[in-house]
């Protein structure tokens, strides 16, 4: 059954449509629809829940670094505080602890500033899904809400509209069938695509090379066909893009360079402290 979706291209309409259990001319049944739920979920990207701009400040701060750094800058302060009683104290002796404060909140901006440019991503690729389909369900063709798509579903497209989720193209009713995928590949016009099957040497090619295969929230320029649901929702090429940039901004993803200078810091933190405290005391 995977390997039929994942290798849609490369297999006759005719075995596609069998091993996903549906009749070109009928569509699923509504019976099953809820069966289609429970086993592949709604057609809908995943959105991260949105978070305030407090938050966001207050996670630049949740870093054990930042931390260190703070309690250096508020030492430093109070250190400086403490001379009061031999020397007076000019806003020079304060440079210390506000470059530290000052280069923490310039981080704290670039940091906030990234998460929300990352937000605004995931909502733009959203934005991108159509939010009505037509469907052919018992025999008849209905309009539905795409989130309410399942993998088996038999679509209709046509110039102007956008593919609901990734589909395997059944029937092309015109003398040419183009798509405009560029947001997905980056081709820089539109492409022609067909309904036959591509040789075997095809399997695990490059989306640009599935000619009848369409993605998810590509546009339709020319021609009408039919096609069969074969991913929804995070399954679908956009789904994968979707999921990078969540992970792009999960705390869990972490560059090479990142988990070492973190293992630095939590093996070295108790003697850089212990150093920096000696100094201070010294002078």
């Amino acid at each position: 059954m995977e390997e039929v979706i994942k290798n849609a291209h490369t297999y006759d309409v005719e075995d596609v449509l069998k091993f996903l259990d549906v009749n070109k001319d009928n569509g699923l049944k509504n019976e099953e629809l809820d069966d289609r739920r429970l086993k592949y979920g709604l057609n809908e990207l995943e959105v991260e829940k949105k978070k305030s701009i407090f938050e966001l400040i207050l996670n630049q701060f949740d870093d054990l670094l930042v931390k260190i750094l703070l309690l250096a800058a508020f030492i430093s302060f109070v250190l400086t505080l403490l001379d009061m009683k031999h020397k007076k104290i000019e806003i020079c002796d304060f440079i210390e602890p506000l470059v530290i404060v000052l280069i923490l909140i310039l981080n704290a901006a670039v940091g906030v500033w990234q998460e929300c440019n990352a937000e605004k991503s995931l909502e733009a690729l959203k934005e991108l899904q159509p939010t009505k389909a037509k469907v052919l369900r018992d025999g008849k063709w209905e309009i539905i809400d795409s989130k309410y798509l399942y993998v088996g579903d038999i679509i209709e497209l046509s110039v102007g509209n956008k593919t609901p989720a990734d589909a395997r193209i059944i029937k092309i009713y015109s003398t040419s069938l183009k798509v405009e995928q560029s947001m997905l590949t980056g081709e820089s016009c539109s492409v022609d695509k067909y309904a036959e099957k591509m040789e075997d040497s095809y399997k695990n090619c490059e989306i640009q090379l599935k000619k009848n295969i369409l993605f998810s929230s590509t546009a339709i320029v020319c021609g009408r066909c039919i096609a069969v649901v074969i991913n929804i929702g995070m399954k679908t090429e956009i789904g994968h893009i979707q999921h990078a940039v969540i992970e792009s901004n999960s705390e869990d993803t972490q560059t090479p360079l990142q988990i070492k200078s973190i293992y630095l810091v939590n093996n070295y933190q108790k003697s850089f402290f212990v150093i920096c405290v000696t100094v201070w005391i010294l002078i």
